[in-house]
């Protein structure tokens, strides 16, 4: 599991619409693992016509149980860590790859707000992405106390940014032209 911690990073350019197009032409599935974004990633892919043939499922795990019994979230890490962490989020991304049967999976764990700790403050997010054959990638983001609907619309455009990053990184390996290997 490799990780980083950083402050909310800049906006940079994202583009859902090619993000879809690039997936599709790659053959590449996804699919989304979100408690505080409550379904805003994959609400955003299939706002773009033809994501069906790249999001296979989203699972909104916005309770302890529900991340453990729809992505396999171990009640020891949740004990240990606390929904919102790094290895939570590696495990809701890990149980979404392995349950949905895709190539890409994002999961989002966060303090929206308001509120928070000073253990765990408002606009702690942690993301986790998993890809077929490659270690679960983690990160921490701390966007600050920006109010809840800034928090969920900035980790939510984050998270694009993830599935958007791995695709073009997919693509680079498989060069031009060039499908994944399908998942059966």
């Amino acid at each position: 599991m490799s990780h980083t911690l950083s402050q909310s990073p800049p906006d940079l350019t994202l583009d859902i619409a090619n993000l879809i197009a690039l997936a599709t032409q790659l053959g590449l599935t996804m699919a989304t693992a979100e408690s505080c974004t409550g379904g805003l990633v994959a609400a955003a892919l299939t706002d773009v016509p033809g994501s069906s043939a790249v999001l296979d499922r989203g699972f909104v795990t916005y309770s302890n149980r529900a991340k453990q019994e729809m992505l396999g979230v171990s009640p020891a890490t949740l004990d240990a860590y606390g929904a919102v962490s790094e290895e939570v989020a590696a495990e809701m991304a890990q149980g979404a790859l392995n349950q949905a049967q895709v190539h890409l999976a994002v999961a989002i764990t966060g303090i929206a707000g308001p509120g928070g700790s000073g253990l765990k403050p408002e606009g702690r997010v942690c993301f986790g992405l998993a890809r077929t054959g490659q270690k679960v990638m983690v990160e921490t983001i701390e966007f600050g106390a920006l109010g809840r609907d800034r928090v969920r619309a900035k980790s939510c455009a984050h998270a694009l940014l993830l599935l958007q990053n791995s695709t073009l990184q997919i693509e680079r390996i498989l060069g031009n032209g060039s499908q994944i290997t399908p998942i059966l």
